[in-house]
């Protein structure tokens, strides 16, 4: 699949291959209401928007699981995978500490986390407040416009069985525009989009903009942004939630 190649390439960059590991049909069970097991359930491969789920739980130091959904047999679109998320994508999670509770889209999964696991407000801030809603801004901000256009033009640029310039073009320029939109905010505002901190805003756009090149982008064009990418990159939270 595609993003399983694009971060195998980034993971040995990284030195961060993990050991594979073979997992049986079991594994890929229901939700479950077993004891003494992590109370989350991330069911993920390895994407953009799957590792911004991982980072997020990382970051906030809970105890998961995760069970590897393979593409090349369709897993997402068995039945009892669609009984967690109906739209057959990843990544999806289900909270055994809460009633198996399933929440599915990396965003309201992010912001399932904050609410329910950081009361400290280590990667959010006080739920109404100005700085909150900021944060579900740039938030949306990736879920509508950074992760559809850059995907798209990774598609053109690396995958579309004829090369139609107006299709690279059209989505490269976009990404980078939206690029230019994150760059902005950071000369404005600092290490950070929202607040002094890191947070989920952060989380979710360095995802993306993390693969700029497996889209033809070229992220030393802002550098603002690239050196926030670094600072992310660097974090032992974030280097678990990427392997």
């Amino acid at each position: 699949m595609i993003f399983g190649q694009v971060f195998r390439h980034i993971q040995k960059r990284q030195n961060l291959i993990p050991q594979a590991k073979t997992l049986s049909k079991s594994t890929f069970s229901p939700i479950s209401n077993a004891k003494n097991v992590p109370p989350i359930i991330l069911y993920t491969a390895s994407a953009p928007n799957g590792q911004k789920a991982s980072i997020t739980l990382e970051e906030l130091g809970l105890d998961y699981e995760v069970k590897s959904i393979d593409f090349s047999k369709s897993e997402q679109k068995e039945p009892w995978f669609l009984k967690i998320n109906p739209n057959g994508r990843i990544p999806a999670l289900v909270d055994r500490s809460n009633h198996n509770f399933a929440v599915f889209e990396s965003g309201a999964m992010m912001l399932y986390l904050v609410d329910k696991y950081d009361r400290e407000h280590r990667l959010s801030f006080p739920h109404g407040s100005d700085l909150y809603w900021q944060m579900v801004s740039w938030l949306f901000f990736q879920n509508a416009g950074v992760g559809p256009m850059q995907g798209q033009a990774n598609h053109f640029y690396r995958y579309a069985p004829e090369m139609i310039e107006y299709g690279i073009s059209r989505y490269q320029n976009e990404t980078r525009r939206l690029y230019s939109v994150l760059e902005n905010r950071l000369k404005e505002n600092g290490n950070w989009l929202v607040g002094d901190k890191l947070t989920i805003a952060d989380i979710a756009n360095y995802g993306w903009v993390n693969m700029a090149f497996w889209a033809g982008v070229e992220i030393k064009e802002f550098p603002r942004l690239d050196d926030w990418c670094e600072r992310i990159s660097a974090r032992e939270a974030v280097k678990r939630g990427l392997n």
